[in-house]
C-alpha cells in the first residue's frame, strides 16, 4: 500500500508544539546547525514575525514545516524575505515534502508582493528552486557559497542582509 502524501496548510494556533518537535528532530543530526532552529521559530511566532508558516500534515500529524520572515538589506531594498528554517521529520525526508514546502512558501511570498527571498543553506538543494549566489549580497559571518537569493524581477539588492532578531534566539 502506498504511503499517504501529506497535505500542506497554514500553521494554526495549536501547531506550535508539533512544529517544535519536527524542527528538533529534523536538525538533530545536522552537521552545520547550532540546534537553535526550534527556538528561532518560536521567537518569530511570539514576535508576530512569521510572514509565512506552513505545515505538512499526514493523518493528522505534522511531519514538516517551513517558515519565512522579513529581512532588511543595507541598501534599503524593501519586500525581501528570508526562507527558513525548513524542517521535515527524518522518517519523512527524501519524499519531496521539503521541496513542496519550499515551493509553496515561495509562491505565498510572491503572491503577497515580495521582491525576493534569501536563504542560508546547501547550494545543491536550494539552487533547484532558482536560488543563486549574488555577488555583493552578503550575510556577515557566513561563507558566500551558502548564502543565496532568488529575485522576482530583474534587480538583486546589494549590501548586508540582516534577519529578524529572533534568529539570535537560543532558548
Amino acid at each position: 500500500m502506498a504511503t499517504p502524501q501529506p497535505t500542506l496548510r497554514p500553521e494554526t494556533p495549536g501547531d506550535g508544539e508539533a512544529i517544535e518537535t519536527v524542527t528538533v528532530a529534523a536538525f538533530r543530526e545536522a552537521p552545520h546547525s547550532d540546534h537553535a532552529e526550534q527556538h528561532i521559530v518560536r521567537a518569530l511566532r511570539e514576535a508576530g514575525a512569521l510572514a509565512v508558516s506552513l505545515v505538512a500534515e499526514c493523518d493528522g500529524a505534522v511531519v514538516g514545516h517551513v517558515a519565512a520572515s522579513k529581512v532588511s538589506i543595507s541598501d534599503g531594498s524593501p519586500d525581501w524575505f528570508g526562507l527558513g528554517p525548513v524542517s521535515v521529520l527524518p522518517a519523512w525526508q527524501g519524499r519531496g515534502i521539503g521541496s513542496a514546502l519550499v515551493e509553496a512558501c515561495l509562491a505565498r511570498l510572491r503572491e503577497r508582493g515580495a521582491r525576493g527571498c534569501v536563504v542560508l543553506g546547501e547550494p545543491s538543494y536550494y539552487s533547484r528552486f532558482g536560488f543563486r549566489v549574488v555577488p555583493g549580497l552578503i550575510l556577515p559571518g557566513v561563507s558566500q557559497e551558502y548564502f543565496m537569493a532568488l529575485a522576482w524581477g530583474d534587480d538583486f539588492p546589494q549590501g548586508e542582509v540582516a534577519y529578524h532578531p529572533a534568529f539570535a534566539a537560543t532558548a
